[in-house]
This record gives structure tokens, sequence and C-alpha cells, in this order.
């Protein structure tokens, strides 16, 4: 529910223990990755494209992989299992790898092997959605750590420290010059369009196409210059000369019509709205089972 004034009231649900939990984030390439299990009998490691790398049981208590050095270097999600079906959200295992380096050449960015291509272990975390409560609704979107670890690991931490709650939707471009739908755009702390978290990370070359309901972030020219601020597609056509440009890091599961609305603002100069709708509150939710 929400107030007169479009303040919200939030109901605080109380907290569901995973089925699979990692015990730390960041897991070391010399040690085990260990997971509590709870209400669980097996589990499933798969990839990206459900291709399946191992299969075992699981009892309560704690679940450990001692060669987890030995798996694929890409990122896999562990699905806890109870009687042949999938429960939970999935543990997601995210190889710290050394990073590609962005460079702009004539225009272009291009992506190179960094020098040293060196395997430190995993980032581990429970499987979860990203859910935007703005003024107009409810936009929910599942995170793409596949496509986009490095900024995934960035907005996540943006969520829990709060910096999206009370921003605005301080860019709106319905339609660009030849007619096709563009990007809402926000998160910017300072709500101008120029703010940040004061600090910057470098581009990834994300796989996920832009296109109506896909979520990434924007940048300033230079392509390691990436930081906090959002945008949401609006089509296909109009976005799709950002792919390899931009880093789309989600795809919308829920407010479709939503993003219709606030794609309907009225603006004024520089596309800003007149009136912009808020990012009321921005959270991290579990995903929804794997298989």
């Amino acid at each position: 529910s929400s107030r007169s004034n479009g303040e919200a009231w939030f109901a605080y649900a109380a907290p569901v223990t995973p089925p699979l939990l990692p015990l730390r984030e960041y897991q070391s390439a010399l040690a085990p990755i260990v997971l509590r299990a709870t209400g669980v009998d097996g589990f499933v490691v798969r990839r990206r494209n459900g291709a399946e790398v191992r299969r075992g049981a699981a009892a309560d208590g704690t679940l450990a992989f001692s060669d987890a050095a030995s798996f694929p270097r890409e990122v896999l999600y562990v699905q806890g299992m109870r009687r042949g079906k999938a429960v939970g959200a999935a543990v997601c295992f995210v190889p710290m790898l050394s990073p590609q380096v962005a460079t702009l050449v004539d225009g272009k960015v291009k992506f190179s092997p960094d020098e040293d291509q060196a395997f430190s272990g995993w980032r581990t975390f429970v499987e979860e959605d990203l859910l935007l409560e703005t003024s107009e609704g409810r936009m929910r979107f599942r995170l793409r750590p596949d496509a986009a670890p490095g900024t995934v690991g960035h907005v996540r931490s943006f969520v829990k420290g709060g910096l999206y709650d009370g921003t605005i939707w301080h860019r709106v471009v319905a339609k660009r010059a030849d007619g096709s739908p563009f990007v809402i755009q926000g998160g910017d702390p300072a709500g101008t369009g120029s703010g940040g978290p004061g600090w910057a990370y470098p581009l990834e070359d994300s796989p996920l196409p832009h296109d109506r309901g896909v979520i990434s972030i924007a940048r300033s020219t230079d392509p390691n210059t990436n930081g906090c601020q959002i945008f949401v597609c609006l089509s296909r056509a109009g976005t799709k000369h950002l792919d390899h440009r931009y880093a789309a890091f989600g795809q919308m599961l829920e407010g479709d019509g939503v993003l219709a609305k606030i794609g309907r603002t009225k603006v004024g100069p520089n596309d800003r709205p007149i009136d912009p709708p808020k990012i009321l509150r921005a959270r991290l939710v579990p995903a929804a089972p794997r298989g």
C-alpha cells in the first residue's frame, strides 16, 4: 500500500532461510566451497543453459565442494532438490577471473583479455531478483550474473546499501528521432544525471541483448566509467545499438505496464520529466527455483 502523497508503506516479511546458503561469499581457489543445507535431499549443479555439471545427495547440515577448482570457469547455479523437485532459490557460483580490458578505439568499444588471466576462486551467493518499488508500481528483474557478473555484484551492493531508495527517473526518452522507443533512466543519487557512487568500474562485454524490459548500466563516454545509474529499455529497435557497448545485467519478470507508464511521462528540456517518477525502494528478493 501507499500513502496519498506517494510515499510507500512497506510490509516486512519474516526472513526465510534458503535451502542452500553459502557460509561465506568469497571462496579461495585453495579451499572448498561450503554450503549450509536445510530441508533438501539432493542438489544439481547446472550451467546457465541448463546443462548438468553434477548431481548428488544432500542432508541437513553442510554440503562441501572440495573439488570446486575443477568446475567449469563460468557462472554455475547450484539448485537444492527435495523428492526430485527443485526447492528454494539456487546458489550462484561466480568464478573470480581477471576481467577483460575495455578500450575506446575510433569511437568503438574493444575488449581484450587481461594479461594475467588468473582464477582466484569463487564468489557465492543465493540467487535473488531485483525488485524496484516505484511511485508508479513494481518492476521485478531477474539478475544475470552469467552475462555481467561484476556489474551484478556492484548493483547488489548498491541495493543492499540503500543507494537507489528515493531516487528519481531523471531521464525518459519515449522515442528516438527515428520513432523507436528508447529508455527510462534513473538511479542517480544526485538526481541530475551526472551523479554516481563516488567511484567507477570497468565495462563488461555482456552477451545479453538490449530489448524491452532489459535493465543495463549507464556510463559516460569512457567505457570504464560505469557506476550506479540504470536504464530500462523500451524496445529492441531503439536499443540494439547498445549491445556490447553497455552492460545489460537483467531481464524484466513483471511490471511491463509500469515500464510503459513511466515511459509516457511528460518531459521538458533534455528529456527530464516535469514531475519525475521515483524509485521509492529497491530490494533483493528470493529468485524462483531453477528446474
